[in-house]
């Protein structure tokens, strides 16, 4: 698999380093890879693509995208376009961290698994979904994380 992942930070309220992007950019095509061997589907949107935008954004944009394409109101930490767009907020990222006492580039590392599950074909409507999305996810998070990660998103 050859993937191209160009990380964007467009908002401006929470500081977001630029090697944090870096070191996302740099780890994408591992963390895709992982994905895919937790795919929930053979023939993944995830299997077939060769660029993947992920975008920081403020909770207005969030809240506007949320709004736009899934008709839910407020921010939210990712949505994802299976033509490989990914959408974090960066606001509600922060919120999470805090509430969890987890690092903010953990986080931020988690919504963007998040992102590449649901290209992968995980959904999280219902709760057995719910439940075997973030099983997947948290030992994605957990082994990138172990790998070296840890010293670049802090």
């Amino acid at each position: 698999m050859s993937l191209e992942v160009i990380i964007g930070n467009h908002q401006g309220e929470i500081e977001v380093p630029l090697s944090w992007a870096i070191a996302l950019e740099e780890i994408a095509e591992i963390a895709a890879g992982l994905a895919l061997q937790a795919a929930a589907e053979e023939d993944s949107p995830l299997s077939h693509l060769a660029t993947l935008e992920v975008a920081l954004v403020d909770d207005e944009t969030s809240g506007r995208v949320h709004m736009d394409f899934m008709e839910i109101e407020g921010p939210t930490d990712v949505i994802t376009f299976h033509h490989g767009e990914i959408v974090i907020g960066a606001e509600v990222a922060k919120r999470q961290a805090a509430e969890y006492g987890e690092p903010l580039g953990r986080e931020i590392l988690r919504y963007f698994i998040h992102g590449l599950l649901h290209l992968a074909g995980h959904e999280d409507v219902s709760e057995e979904e719910r439940k075997t999305m973030e099983s997947a996810q948290e030992e994605i998070v957990a082994k990138l994380w172990a790998d070296g990660l840890d010293q670049k998103l802090i």
